[in-house]
């Protein structure tokens, strides 16, 4: 099939109704390296975190390397000559379908959502950058799609396959804190709060720009969006909350074990609704505030009672007493328990603590989470036939919903009520809207 390149061929395809791309291949002729054979690659995304990525992947085939920036992207092609080179990744999974058995997809967050969804379409096994997506409609059908094409998937929220995490976990899981009814998480780093930049510089020449706004509404080409500052701007990316917050909510949210209530069947009675609270220091249309707050409150789930979750970014901060006489770091999460609190001072989860540490000195606790052999190799694994990832788009799709929903909040300055099981706004048609 040959695919018009440019930008109004883009939204043809990609409109969001239901992210349907139209490509050729059927998904049950997806096909998988037996273990011992290298999986054939296609990478999406190939400069910054892209590069880190395709050099992860490495011990596989790279097989194909798809790029709108061809500086951005210069050392990784130098790096794999042997990988075909594209432009437009629609066309390089137009002509390589049946060459490759995964992709990598690493580019900004607002073609996240499409460049995956095509291929899991496709029957290709996707790893994909966090945040999962832009939008609450794009992580519901990444989610959805990755069900239904049973493919494997993972979110690239690296801390996942650290030992402090799955520690931290297991220590939740296993009573070590006593019940939990809160967590606290805060990262210190902002957004800038700003509007858009007015002047229009020329479009560098290694640029295809039209190709980099893929699905977005038009807006000229500024070095404040590309190829590095995308991520405080609306329109691309999700900014500190959706960035950092899938790596510093990442413990909470696998020891509350909220993703339980995305697997709610549709029609609970009750419904399994979350209410949500967002505070910012502005609102604009253009990127995202200096600081927010915004708290979540969960219903039962299973045996576990009701809790509540809060984030702090940029200047708000949790009550210092939750860490039970220790100071609070600059970014961290305190899972806190009848008996004492899991702490981490790391925005990736990575370490972990269970305080007061004096009370809990000797203590240990049954290791019942199998262990990474590394985030991308644990991936790779699965795609041959290994055990199922540890953050696939299950987990990481309700993760990321569950961020922007706080942003959702933040703008219509009203609690709202989220039923994720149906993934509608309950109370509030404004927010809906959003």
């Amino acid at each position: 099939m040959r695919t018009r390149t440019g930008r109004r061929a883009f939204l043809g395809t990609a409109a969001l109704g239901g992210l349907g791309l139209t490509f050729l291949r059927d998904a049950g002729l997806a096909f998988g390296a037996q273990a011992n054979e290298k999986l054939n690659i296609g990478i999406i995304g190939a400069g910054g975190q892209g590069e880190g990525n395709t050099n992860n992947v490495a011990s596989e085939n790279i097989a194909a390397i798809a790029d709108v920036d061809d500086e951005r992207c210069a050392n990784t092609l130098r790096r794999f000559p042997n990988a075909k080179k594209f432009t437009d990744f629609r066309k390089m999974l137009d002509d390589m379908q049946a060459k490759i058995d995964a992709v990598v997809v690493s580019t900004p967050d607002h073609t996240h959502a499409v460049a995956a969804v095509a291929a899991m379409k496709l029957g290709l096994h996707c790893y994909c950058e966090k945040p999962l997506n832009r939008t609450v409609l794009e992580a519901r059908a990444m989610r959805t799609t990755a069900l239904a094409q049973k493919v494997v998937t993972q979110m690239g929220n690296q801390g996942s396959a650290s030992e402090g995490l799955r520690r931290g976990v297991e220590l939740a899981w296993g009573g070590a804190a006593g019940a939990i009814k809160e967590a606290h998480v805060w990262f210190g780093g902002g957004n800038s709060g700003t509007g858009a930049p007015k002047d229009t510089p020329p479009v560098p020449p290694t640029l295809k720009w039209d190709l980099w706004l893929g699905p977005v509404t038009p807006k000229p080409y500024h070095p404040a969006y590309a190829p590095a500052g995308w991520r405080n701007w609306r329109h691309f990316g999700t900014g500190s909350m959706g960035d950092f917050g899938c790596h510093s909510i990442n413990m909470a949210f696998r020891a509350l074990k909220l993703d339980m209530l995305w697997n709610a069947p549709a029609g609970s009675a009750p419904a399994p609704v979350i209410r949500i609270e967002g505070e910012a220091s502005e609102i604009n249309p253009d990127s995202y505030p200096r600081w927010c707050k915004v708290v979540y409150r969960f219903p039962a789930r299973g045996d576990l009672p009701p809790a509540q979750l809060s984030w702090y970014n940029g200047g708000p901060r949790p009550p210092e007493a939750i860490l039970a006489g220790r100071a609070l770091s600059e970014h961290g999460s305190a899972i806190v328990g009848e008996k004492g609190v899991i702490f981490t001072d790391c925005p990736w989860n990575t370490r972990c603590v269970l305080l007061p540490e004096k009370q809990f000195e000797g203590f240990d606790a049954p290791r019942t989470i199998p262990r990474s052999p590394g985030h991308h190799a644990e991936w790779i694994r699965a795609c041959k036939g290994g055990p199922k990832p540890f953050s696939p788009f299950e987990v990481g799709g309700p993760m990321t919903e569950l961020l922007l929903l706080g942003h959702i909040a933040m703008i219509v300055r009203q609690p709202i009520e989220y039923d994720p099981a149906s993934g509608s706004i309950t109370n509030s048609p404004e927010a809906s809207k959003l």
